[in-house]
């Protein structure tokens, strides 16, 4: 561990602490906040809307989990987690983008090229909403980036044999 001072005075690591838990923070406000708006918009019409729910109500289970027990396997499945977030967000980009280049070509159906993708864009259905899906997951990767927890007790594993 770093003994590094910050700029302010304070130990490098308690720098890194007070910034882990502001994301923490921002993490569980993100979660609340867009389930609160996916429920409000009936966002579970069919299984592909259900997804972004059903990962925010595990992961405001598993935050919550990790609340009590701060240990390395929560933070493990934490950031499982976060990898399904970017993943879902990731596609539900590419299904709204779908939907909304469907339904543009049902209305015109020869506009094609950077018309299509423009007003695909700025269809009906928010193209780019899923993006924050996205950028939640990355929030909690950060947040458990090297996470302390994470860290192996005892002597470094070493391949170098000395006979």
């Amino acid at each position: 561990m770093s003994n590094a001072v910050g700029e302010a005075g304070r130990p490098e690591g308690a720098t890194l602490s007070i910034i882990r838990g502001g994301l923490l923070i921002v993490l569980l406000v993100g979660l609340v906040g867009v389930l609160g708006e996916l429920l409000l918009l009936e966002h579970v019409e069919d299984p592909w809307q259900r997804v972004p729910v059903f990962l925010l109500v595990a992961a405001l289970i598993i935050v919550t989990w990790h609340g009590f027990d701060r240990g390395p396997l929560s933070i493990r499945v934490l950031q499982g987690t976060m990898i399904l977030f970017v993943l879902a967000g990731a596609v539900g980009l590419l299904l709204h983008l779908k939907g909304n280049m469907e339904f543009e070509l049902e209305m015109k159906p020869a506009m094609g090229g950077w018309t299509l993708l423009r007003e695909s864009l700025m269809g009906a259905t928010p193209a780019l909403a899923p993006g924050t899906m996205v950028q939640l997951g990355l929030i909690g990767l950060v947040y458990t980036y090297r996470h302390p927890k994470l860290r192996r007790t005892g002597p470094p594993y070493s391949t170098r044999h000395d006979h």
